[in-house]
Formats: structure tokens, C-alpha cells, sequence
């Protein structure tokens, strides 16, 4: 009988002996009588029964015995341990390794209350080594005058790395991270200074934390969207890029604002059809169907679709598809063919027997609409 395949493991992929060992070495580099050994067993011990984050105060635990009990002596261990900083040539995709939280979560843990200012250095210099995204939030909220006064620094900071922490930090739906109690009028002046920064590590976390806002007050996502606009000092290029990135969310709840700042209209004069291949579906197959677009003029249009998911309970649950960016021509239909796989093991959501509904939204507006049933 044929093995089933391993299911991939993302903390085991960040934690294991290998990269452990390198934590290890570079905190014996560092700290003279650093138990290298003895560190490295302990932290590979405690892996197996805890989460990912969870890890990472395992790994905080593992390491404290091993450095000075004062706090501001053990920042100074801590930041001679530290590698080299990520590469400042690059412009994106380089967050830095897991295994390098570890000052952050001592940062919180002994510098929070007796000692601010020497944590919140701490958390500079580690975050230009790791995103110390984390970590920033127990200080925005413990101590919030002092800790924006310090981002307002850092945002002009010449490490990209640093400027980032000062958006992804102060975002207000952070995945992982504790819930931090800011208001616009705190965070939104940030996001002026960064967004015309000239990397993408920097503005995706400034479109990312307007799309978090966006959640919370669309029109303010507007405001500010627009008079970035006005203000041009960003390449048009990448001010595309990121208006589309921070309004993505009210695209698919089909916002009439966002559209049509996206040069989508709502109210644009289009014929649509939508045509079920597959009217019964089995769990496991997939719904096939397509979308026929007309219009007399030429007319940009962002096409999503919607499944209406069948409840047990009588109620509806919705998804929201993309389907298509696309310009419809004058005489010359836009056909869209869509074959959407209906997993019976999906994650996200269950599947449940029964009849289900599928819309077709063109410019935020639903066009269309049919049903089938999952047998």
C-alpha cells in the first residue's frame, strides 16, 4: 500500500535542529559563556507539543537562564548575538527568519514597564532582522504617546526594514498579533509618510493596513486614497498597484466608492448571461458555467462571482470568487468559462447537500444569477 503523502508542516520547517543550531551558535558568538549545547537541546525539547508562536516564547524561556537577569545588560547580549542585517539592496520579500523573535519576546517580557526606551531600541535593532511586528503592539498600548513618537522617527528611518514596522506595527487587523487600541487620527499620518516609499515591502504594508481600515471605515480608505493622489510624489505605476491592493476587500463586497475609483462603473450600461453547465453537482467535482458580457461601448469590467452555500440550518453562507479583469469591446461578446472545484474536504468552510446559488457581480453590481444543486 502506497504511503499518503506527509502533510507539510510549517513550524517544522522553521524549527529544527538545523535552524536552532544556527540561533545556538550565534548566541555563544555573542555571549561569552553562552551554553550553546545545552540551549539547543532544551529548545528542540519543547517543540513537538506547542504552536508556532508558541515556540517562540519556548525559545525566549530556553535562552533566558543563559543571559544577564538585568534587562538593560541582557539587551546588550541580545543585540551582539544578532546577524547581520537582511540585506538593504533588496526592496521586497525578505521578512527574515522566525527563530530571530526571540529579543522581541524578551523585549515585552522585561522591558515593557521598568524599561521603554532601551526595549523599544532593542525591538529597532532586531527588527532589521526580524519583523518585530509582534512585538511593537504591548508598547503602542502600554505606553502609546511615547511609542508613535518614537515610529514618527523610525519613519524616516534609511533601513527599509524599520520603516515598515512603523505600518505593519500600528496595523489594526495584524493575522497572529494582539489588538491594538489606536485611533485613524494616531495611525493614518504614519501611512502619509510611507506612502510614497520607494520600496514594496514598505507601501504592500501600507495598502495592507488601509485594507484593514477599510474593514472599519471605507470612506476613510477614500479620503486618504485620493489625496494621496492629488499629492503625486508616488510613480503612477505603483499608486495603481496599491490602490488596488488596500481596496480589495471593498471590491468584493462590490463597494460603489471603490469601483469606481478603480475606474469601474457600477451604472455602466452592460447585458449579461450566465449559463450553468453542470446544474447538479456531485461533492468532490467540479460547477462548470459562463458568463457573456455585451456592451455598445467600450467598457472596463472587473467580473466576480458569489456561491450562495446551503446551511443544515436553513440559513446561507457566501463566498466571494474572482473571475475576471477584462475590457468589454463594442460588437464582440466577452465570454468568461469558470470551472470551480467543490472540495468535500475544503478548510474554510463546509459543503452541505442541497440547492445553492451562484451570482455574477460586474462593477460591484450582481448582473446575473442561477442555482444548482451539490447531490
Amino acid at each position: 500500500m502506497a504511503k499518503a503523502p506527509a502533510t507539510f508542516s510549517l513550524k517544522d520547517q522553521l524549527f529544527n535542529a538545523d535552524s536552532l543550531g544556527d540561533l545556538a551558535d550565534e548566541f555563544a558568538a555573542g555571549v561569552p559563556g553562552f551554553d550553546r549545547d545545552g540551549f539547543h537541546a532544551a529548545a528542540l525539547s519543547g517543540i513537538a507539543e506547542r504552536t508556532l508562536m508558541e515556540c517562540l516564547d519556548w525559545f525566549a524561556d530556553c535562552a533566558e537562564p543563559h543571559l544577564a537577569s538585568d534587562f538593560p545588560a541582557m539587551a546588550d547580549q541580545l543585540e551582539a548575538a544578532m546577524p547581520p542585517r537582511l540585506d538593504p539592496s533588496l526592496r521586497d520579500d525578505d521578512f527574515g527568519r522566525f527563530i530571530h523573535a526571540v529579543p522581541g519576546v524578551l523585549a515585552v517580557r522585561h522591558g515593557l514597564e521598568a524599561h521603554r526606551d532601551r526595549a523599544l531600541d532593542l525591538l529597532y535593532a532586531a527588527t532589521q532582522r526580524f519583523s518585530m511586528e509582534f512585538y511593537i503592539r504591548p508598547f503602542l498600548n502600554r505606553w502609546p504617546d511615547q511609542t508613535l513618537a518614537r515610529l514618527a522617527i523610525w519613519a524616516g528611518d534609511g533601513n527599509y526594514h524599520v520603516r515598515r514596522l512603523v505600518s505593519e506595527g500600528t496595523r489594526p487587523k495584524l493575522p497572529w498579533a494582539r489588538k491594538v487600541e489606536l485611533t485613524q487620527d494616531q495611525t493614518l499620518p504614519l501611512l502619509d509618510r510611507l506612502q510614497a516609499d520607494p520600496t514594496r515591502f514598505v507601501t504592500r504594508s501600507v495598502a495592507n493596513h488601509l485594507n484593514d481600515v477599510a474593514k472599519l471605515d471605507p470612506e476613510a480608505v477614500l479620503e486618504r486614497l485620493s489625496a494621496w493622489e492629488a499629492d503625486g510624489p508616488q510613480a503612477a505605476k505603483e499608486r495603481e498597484w496599491m490602490r488596488r491592493h488596500a481596496l480589495r476587500t471593498l471590491v468584493k463586497d462590490g463597494h460603489s466608492g471603490a469601483m469606481d475609483m478603480l475606474g469601474y462603473r457600477g451604472d455602466a450600461d452592460v447585458s449579461v448571461s450566465l449559463d450553468v453547465a453542470t446544474p447538479s453537482v456531485a461533492l468532490g467535482e467540479a460547477l462548470a458555467f459562463s458568463v457573456t458580457l455585451e456592451a455598445d461601448d467600450a467598457l472596463p469590467v472587473l467580473v466576480d462571482y458569489r456561491i450562495r452555500f446551503a446551511r443544515p440550518n436553513g440559513k446561507t453562507g457566501e463566498k466571494v470568487f474572482k473571475l475576471k479583469v477584462a475590457e468589454v469591446k463594442p460588437g464582440t461578446p466577452l465570454v468568461l468559462k469558470k470551472v470551480h472545484k467543490l472540495k468535500a474536504n475544503a478548510t474554510t468552510f463546509e459543503l452541505h447537500p442541497g440547492s445553492h446559488g451562484l451570482v455574477v457581480q460586474v462593477n460591484g453590481v450582481d448582473r446575473a444569477a442561477a442555482s444548482f444543486e451539490i447531490v
